[in-house]
């Protein structure tokens, strides 16, 4: 009985339903809480969740690949890895007590264990390069060390397969893989692709594990296919690179050009540079000189003097005319030949380079009928490579103009023009009077070209030229055995302050095979210090050189008959 009461003294009604009460309150919270939150107002903590989970995941755009006609890789992108460290992250691991693992990465890159650590001190920060491509053997001793808060991605580093042989031409790229000179400047949209962006969710380990969507579909770069061909390219930067250190020559440059297509086969500066070694990045190493500086032309633009009058019917192929005494008096200044030649041949005038002629066939020919031929050619506006500095060199503007000023102009004085331009003229003359733009792409069919000089007088010159190579013509040492070459030499004196000084700008410029052209080629070496600075010993052999292994790298049939006699030891002759 007692039992029973006690048990029943135990139950007590009122706390039984309080606490049910409770419970039932409790839990009707947490389910209405539960229905607000997933059904009412789920927005929020969705919104809190994705900042937590959801991350912008960005792809890899390589670079495009530049080669050159024949397909042979001129400028590539190689894999490498940037290291990078997230300072939050760094200090909520108390990631700097590790000294000796910081130890071990700042001697891999080359620093102090003082100054790396201080980069990533501050936690305020999300993102600090420590590193850019950096080898793959680094990068796996990185990943080694462990470091909490030290991470790796992938980039790309420009690598340039044929070195300091077409660095001018190609340029180079900067860290961020952003063209700074060359085609790779130039070209620099075409070549860089655009990314792809994700949104994906991300464990808190950092793994994907949901892709979500595509924010921005990833662009593909384009690929470049220059008209260079990289055998030739190599023959002219060599044989360049020779001539310029044996005559002390401060530069120079060497063009050329397919005929029939107007494309730019070779173009080779020195001194040059190794793209793949930033410490050689110096602004006078890096200049493409053939396209950005210009010079006198001197005696290589008698051909198109002679043209000049030949196209206004002021002579014919076959004239005479006479030079004797061997100077003439124009405005109370004296134009002068090396010596006395007498009554010679149009031939003669070039073969001997006579400035006495062709300052008579000027003032037969007239300012506006010499600055035409002149423009007809391509002098005074650039080229079209789209290449950036690219000169158009420079063209006199004068009011009026004394018969001494157009005498000079008939033998390459007063006028500027670019190894590029002048290569352009001799290809015009090569094409038989049909002038074609110039391209350093690769071109699918060959450019349309426009008839500036008639055919048969173009011929006629081309053939004429012909001399300068032969017997007693001043550029014996551009002769090409088997083949007959047209050409002709120059030797310009540099203008100083005042007038002219020391310094002289040796040039060759010339076509072959003349029975049917397929080259035309211009050498330029800028101010050499030896007793050699004449076109015809300095600029002539690089020519010769250039031009043969041209010829037979693109399968040139010789010429049937040689007329031209090789004489490689002969003299100056008197060109200017």
């Amino acid at each position: 009985m007692n039992a029973k009461a006690n048990k029943q003294g135990l139950f007590i009604h009122w706390r039984f339903v309080l606490v049910m009460a409770v419970v039932c309150l409790v839990f009707t919270a947490l389910v209405s809480r539960a229905a607000y939150i997933q059904v009412i107002a789920p927005d929020k903590l969705i919104y809190e969740g994705d900042l937590r989970s959801i991350r912008t995941k960005t792809g890899y755009a390589e670079r495009g690949v530049i080669t050159d006609r024949l397909g042979n890789e001129l400028a590539v992108s190689v894999p490498v890895r940037a290291i990078w460290a997230d300072p939050k992250h760094v200090a909520d691991q108390n990631s700097l007590a590790n000294r000796d693992a910081w130890a071990a990465l700042a001697k891999v890159l080359d620093t102090d264990v003082d100054s790396l650590q201080q980069r990533v001190s501050n936690p305020k920060r999300r993102f600090v390069y420590l590193q850019r491509q950096v080898s793959a053997a680094v990068a796996d001793y990185v990943t080694k060390l462990k470091i909490k808060g030290v991470y790796l991605k992938p980039e790309s580093r420009r690598f340039y397969p044929t070195g300091e042989v077409s660095a001018h031409l190609v340029g180079f790229t900067n860290i961020d893989d952003h063209g700074l000179e060359g085609i790779e400047r130039s070209y620099d949209d075409w070549l860089t692709g655009e990314p792809g962006k994700r949104k994906v969710r991300k464990d808190r380990l950092g793994r994907v594990v949901e892709d979500l969507d595509v924010i921005h579909q990833a662009k593909q770069a384009q690929n470049i296919a220059l008209s260079i061909d990289q055998r030739i390219q190599a023959i002219a930067y060599r044989e360049l690179k020779k001539a310029v250190t044996e005559t002390k020559a401060t530069s120079g440059s060497v063009v050329v050009l397919d005929i029939e297509t107007g494309e730019v086969l070779a173009m080779a500066n020195s001194p040059s540079f190794n793209p793949n070694n930033r410490n050689e990045f110096q602004s006078y190493r890096y200049r493409n000189r053939a396209i950005t500086d210009s010079y006198e032309p001197g005696s290589t633009v008698k051909p198109l003097s002679v043209i000049a009058a030949l196209e206004r019917d002021h002579i014919r192929s076959n004239s005479m005319i006479n030079t004797s005494p061997g100077w003439m008096q124009i405005g109370g200044r004296r134009v002068r030949d090396s010596r006395n030649y007498g009554e010679i041949s149009l031939t003669k005038v070039i073969q001997k380079s006579s400035n006495v002629a062709t300052s008579q066939l000027a003032l037969k020919v007239g300012v506006e009928g010499m600055l035409d031929t002149f423009y007809d050619v391509g002098f005074g506006n650039d080229a079209g490579l789209g290449l950036v500095g690219e000169s158009g060199g420079q063209m006199p503007q004068r009011r009026r103009w004394s018969d001494f000023e157009l005498a000079t102009l008939s033998f390459g004085y007063g006028l500027m023009v670019t190894p590029l331009q002048l290569a352009q003229a001799y290809a015009t003359m090569g094409a038989g009077g049909v002038f074609r733009p110039t391209s350093i792409i690769k071109l699918q069919q060959p450019a349309t070209g426009e008839r500036v000089f008639e055919q048969n007088k173009a011929q006629a010159v081309l053939e004429m030229m012909e001399s300068v190579i032969q017997d007693g013509g001043t550029g014996q040492k551009a002769a090409v055995p088997g083949y007959r070459v047209a050409g002709k030499t120059g030797t310009s004196r540099k203008a100083v302050r005042g007038g002219y000084g020391d310094d002289y700008v040796a040039i060759f410029a010339g076509v072959a095979p003349v029975s049917n052209p397929k080259l035309a080629i211009a050498v330029f070496v800028n101010e050499p210090q030896t007793d050699r600075y004449y076109g015809g010993d300095v600029a002539a052999p690089v020519f010769s050189k250039v031009m043969q292994g041209g010829l037979q790298y693109l399968n040139v049939a010789p010429d049937d008959n040689t007329s031209q006699v090789v004489q490689l030891n002969g003299g100056n002759n008197g060109e200017t």
